[in-house]
């Protein structure tokens, strides 16, 4: 869905939901809507949150090798293409009369290497001056708007399953992980305004990992591992500066809590407002299992 290693993750890692969860939306009303479906299970729930309220017609865009095929179950009609088929993509929603589309999911960072683009694709890469996820999808945003289709944000649907301030899952933390925290929302704050990453793993005031190019994931289980054998490390998650929910929406599930335990992090705080919390009651009960403290930060 890009080619930024900073930005093609629209989740902190998360397992598959299949569960219907009922949301109130705040203000969709659109009969139709396309999803540009990367891979995971943020475009399956999506779907599933827009057929709850009230959309009638759903058409998704997915990609070959990364994009989950039970969407097809999901949406009235499916359009798979190769990552770069940018024409294949535009065409998907124009043909099908789709007015408004949302992208969701992430594709894989290896994958990004093999992208081969269309004519179209290529003639947007090379006016790019500067080649980062804000700049590609944001020029993503403006070749689907010259045909007609409107790239908006997802979070009208979503916005009940993102905790606010004050939220927190397992242990309570102590004194000297509460200044970690701190310490790391600032850190972090700073490395997504220079474009490096959203995540940093800190201990007693030491950074140990900053997130890259190997993502989120990656970045837990060497901030974890540096943390040495008793473990104790702090990883806190932000997001941009004037972060664009229309390419980006940052999510929490069990699956970095698995990472996370696995890894030896014993608190992860991500911020308040934005980022999306999956299948919350088995996050905290692998919070309460793993003792692994889960908070909002701001």
């Amino acid at each position: 869905m890009g080619l930024d290693q900073n930005d093609v993750r629209c989740n902190l890692g998360i397992a598959s939901t299949r569960k219907l969860v009922t949301v109130w939306v705040v203000s969709s009303t659109a009969e139709s809507i396309g999803i540009i479906a990367g891979n995971r299970s943020l475009p399956l729930l999506f779907a599933q949150q827009a057929r709850t309220a009230g959309v009638k017609r759903i058409v998704a865009v997915a990609f070959e090798g990364e994009t989950d095929p039970a969407i097809a179950g999901l949406v009235d009609e499916v359009v798979w293409i190769r990552v770069g088929q940018l024409t294949k993509m535009i065409s998907a929603f124009t043909e099908r009369s789709v007015r408004q589309c949302v992208m969701l999911g992430q594709i894989a960072p290896k994958n990004l290497y093999n992208v081969r683009p269309d004519l179209r694709g290529m003639a947007v890469l090379f006016k790019l001056k500067k080649r980062n996820a804000h700049t590609i999808f944001g020029a993503i945003a403006s070749e689907l708007g010259k045909d007609g289709v409107e790239l908006i944000e997802a979070t009208p649907w979503l916005r009940p399953l993102m905790p606010g301030s004050g939220f927190h899952l397992g242990r309570k933390l102590s004194a000297a992980q509460r200044e970690d925290v701190a310490f790391g929302f600032s850190l972090a704050k700073e490395i997504a305004r220079l474009e490096i990453g959203q995540l940093v793993i800190v201990k007693e005031g030491t950074v140990l990992a900053v997130e890259g190019f190997e993502g989120t994931d990656k970045c837990l289980m060497r901030g974890g591992e540096l943390a040495g054998k008793d473990g104790g490390a702090v990883a806190v998650k932000v997001a941009k500066l004037h972060h664009d929910m229309r390419f980006d929406v940052p999510c929490l599930g069990p699956q970095t809590l698995e990472t996370c335990a696995q890894s030896g992090v014993a608190v992860l705080a991500v911020e308040a407002g934005k980022t999306l919390l999956l299948e919350k009651e088995m996050c905290a009960k692998l919070a309460e299992r793993q003792r692994i403290s889960v908070i909002t930060a701001e």
